[in-house]
């Protein structure tokens, strides 16, 4: 890439499941990366590959409090995303999403940076519309269990809004459907790496309920290409929100029962009750990414699912875990040091 093409570009949640994988994505694109994370899900271990690159820079820092640096570019990915851990300290996840939307929206005002947040389909609540289009407003319990994580990305919405309206701010917004692939953490308490842990420790396989309702599975790969063409291959003028995600819908009961089959398991299907607000239906309407974008998913579930299972297993075995999260050849390491903490 010539050097007046390479983009200074922030990451806030960089070292997280999908933070991980956009900052590998932008350096093999050429730019320089800087990531910001605080450690609370995001881990080390998803970026120490890329720690001695020398367009990659780790700052340790909690996008709650101001940010001051030079970029042309923020991804906002800054939230705990499975309920397991938003859940963990709901006022903390609010906190998060809210300031740290304001903190990284006044940072892109500054310095006139294009600024995309990662929201979600859990801005859609249980859905009593199905497929869910992005004009569709949602049916959200605003003092529940998970409003911390729901509400909080309906305001982060909100703020990207008002900052592009009141401000003329360049703003991208995409609303993420269940992601899955290497990389996830084993203990985040989602569907695809619960049933795939439990499976690979012959443990009983915990499905909420009948396990008739349904979710679509989009592969982590297929959701980077998605958020990259939305954000460097669209006008200013197409702002989102757009759906990414995966159309085709599984039970959950389907998915547990491809699991066992695909990890040759022993385990048994338990059920339990379904916990407060869990969505019925969830499927995203893709008819935008597709007209915008030019983006389907291409990854089948199954074969999705083959490297999910294999990164899984190194793990759980002690493995080689950058081979197993799929590593691109096109980041790796070279010389030089750049960390601040």
């Amino acid at each position: 890439m010539k050097e007046l093409e390479r983009k200074a570009i922030l990451v806030t949640g960089g070292a997280g499941f999908l933070g991980s994988h956009l900052c590998e994505r932008l350096l093999g694109l050429g730019h320089e990366v800087i990531c910001v994370d605080n450690f609370f899900t995001g881990t080390r271990r998803n970026i120490e590959h890329l720690l001695d690159h020398p367009r990659f820079e780790l700052i340790r820092h909690d996008v709650t409090m101001p940010l001051y640096i030079e970029v042309d570019e923020i991804f906002n990915f800054a939230c705990p995303a499975s309920p397991i851990h938003y859940q963990r300290d709901p006022v903390q996840t609010t906190k998060t999403s809210v300031h740290g939307a304001i903190n990284m929206l006044g940072l892109a005002k500054r310095v006139k940076a294009k600024i995309l947040q990662a929201s979600t389909s859990e801005v859609y609540g249980d859905p009593q519309l199905h497929p869910q289009p992005e004009a569709y407003w949602g049916h959200v319990n605003p003092c529940g269990f998970r409003s911390c994580y729901d509400e909080g990305k309906r305001c982060a919405e909100t703020l990207f809004f008002d900052y592009h309206r009141q401000h003329q701010l360049r703003i991208k917004v995409m609303r993420i459907f269940n992601t899955y692939g290497p990389g996830m953490h084993p203990n985040d308490g989602r569907v695809v790496s619960n049933f795939i842990v439990q499976a690979l420790r012959n443990q009983p396989i915990t499905v909420f309920g009948e396990g008739q309702q349904t979710r679509s599975f989009c592969y982590r790969d297929d959701l980077i290409e998605g958020c990259l063409r939305l954000m460097h291959d669209t006008p200013d003028t197409f702002t989102g929100p757009v759906n990414l995600g995966n159309p085709q819908e599984f039970t959950v009961r389907s998915l547990a029962e491809l699991v066992i089959e695909m990890t040759g398991s022993s385990s048994p299907i338990v059920h339990q009750p379904l916990p407060a607000d869990d969505p019925v239906q969830r499927c995203p309407d893709i008819s935008l990414a597709r007209e915008q974008l030019g983006w389907s998913p291409t990854v089948e579930l199954e074969e999705g699912l083959r490297s999910t299972i294999a990164y899984f297993e190194a793990l759980l075995n002690g493995g080689d875990f950058q081979a197993a999260r799929g590593l691109h050849s096109l980041v790796a390491a070279t010389a030089g040091t750049h960390i601040h903490q």
